[in-house]
């Protein structure tokens, strides 16, 4: 008989894991996050963050936890920090539906981590374990909530994929990706039936296929 699990999630995200990684030998240590799974339009994005040890930024925690309004204040922040090490990388929609989504968005994390100016020899992963990954990698789920480094990823990837999607709102106003940013709502269902797919459309996925299909017909 299985047992769930608890996960201890700390008020706010601190630099435990970081740290231990560190006092094990490590040299540097990057935390990963992605935005953009769901959607069914759109790149999927990862972002890696190194800190330096110490780091303090208030309010920062698990993107999903923070208005957009206090989300674009801490990526503004994030990017003019020239102490904080980052990369924002993507996979776009005709990688997602060559290889799936799942692997595409390792793809962008490997992106992400390879792209820092300082390669890291430990990734800690938001999520679950990530097969094959190109650099040594520990996951920890709900990690946007519990690593400091990994929530500073989870802002980046979040914000930095709304801006994309709100830049596609201007090239298609009639899908309303400024509102769900690609997501599957009523309304961008609807502006599908009415309007059909455009480039950015991942169909690979069952929503837009089927609707692809009745509109074949």
């Amino acid at each position: 008989m299985s047992r769930a699990i608890k996960v201890d999630i700390p008020p706010a995200p601190d630099m435990s894991a970081e740290l231990a990684a560190y006092a094990a030998g490590c040299n540097c240590v990057c935390g990963i996050d992605e935005a953009g799974r769901g959607p069914l339009a759109g790149p999927v994005v990862a972002a890696a963050v190194v800190l330096p040890v110490g780091y303090e930024l208030p309010g920062l925690n698990d993107s999903k936890k923070l208005t957009a309004r206090k989300r674009e204040l801490l990526y503004e922040h994030l990017l003019a920090d020239d102490s904080v090490q980052k990369c924002i990388a993507e996979a776009s929609v005709a990688e997602i539906d060559e290889l799936n989504i799942l692997r595409a968005t390792h793809l962008a994390m490997g992106r992400a981590a390879q792209g820092l100016p300082q390669v890291p020899d430990m990734c800690l992963i938001d999520g679950l374990a990530v097969p094959n990954f190109p650099l040594p990698s520990q996951n920890m789920v709900k990690g946007d909530a519990r690593c400091l480094s990994i929530a500073a990823a989870s802002v980046l990837a979040k914000v930095y994929r709304d801006r994309y999607m709100q830049q596609l709102a201007e090239q298609y106003p009639q899908y309303g990706f400024e509102r769900h940013a690609g997501y599957g709502t009523k309304a961008h269902m609807n502006a599908i039936q009415q309007y059909g797919i455009t480039p950015h459309h991942r169909r690979s996925f069952a929503p837009v296929t089927q609707v692809q299909l009745s509109l074949d017909l």
